[in-house]
């Protein structure tokens, strides 16, 4: 296993399961990290089939709100984030993607710099592949504004995480709002 492998599985072990699913998927993504080196997207949109994502999901704890935007290519409610580049750190992409598309410095105080939630899903359309993603907590106020990325997202919007009832957002968003309603209620933290 290279050193970047090394990195993403050793961070992909620290994640507490929530649930049987997320549990599943922890196993799947530390087989895949073990049988290949090819995690990174090379080519858009699905080369390799399988590969990372960092998302940056804006949490305004106080508020119990987190932030989506419609995604203008996926037509979902989504958090921010994107591709870990070839080589980087999944950290390293999440902070570069709050840059890109939401226009801040991560401020990772909630949970600490570890993600919260791992998933995988394959996407729809004919490009379909596996997004194994990461969920990082970055710290907000639904009081700000934050105009997300226009070429990226067509709107955005503050959710309650108590009425959160959405149709099209992430397959796993609500189980990842029911993972970040339980941390929040005990004031719990992941390591990191």
């Amino acid at each position: 296993m290279n050193p970047a492998t090394a990195v993403v599985a050793e961070i992909v072990s620290g994640i507490a399961p929530f649930d049987a699913l997320e549990q599943e998927h922890i196993d799947e993504a530390l087989t895949w990290l073990a049988s290949t080196d090819d995690v990174f997207r090379r080519i858009k949109p699905a080369t390799p089939p399988r590969h990372l994502v960092s998302y940056v999901v804006l949490v305004d704890p106080d508020a119990r709100a987190v932030l989506l935007g419609r995604h203008r290519l996926a037509g979902l409610w989504l958090p921010a984030g994107g591709h870990v580049d070839p080589g980087e750190h999944p950290l390293t992409a999440a902070r570069r993607e709050a840059v890109e598309e939401i226009g801040i410095e991560a401020d990772f105080t909630i949970t600490g710099t570890d993600p919260l939630f791992l998933t995988i899903t394959t996407t729809l359309g004919p490009d379909s592949h596996d997004d194994v993603s990461l969920w990082y907590l970055i710290r907000g106020a639904r009081s700000e504004s934050y105009p997300l990325d226009p070429r990226e997202f067509s709107a955005e919007q503050w959710w309650d995480i108590d009425t959160f009832a959405i149709p099209d957002s992430d397959p796993h968003f609500g189980r990842f709002l029911a993972k970040l309603d339980s941390m929040l209620s005990t004031g719990t933290r992941q390591r990191g």
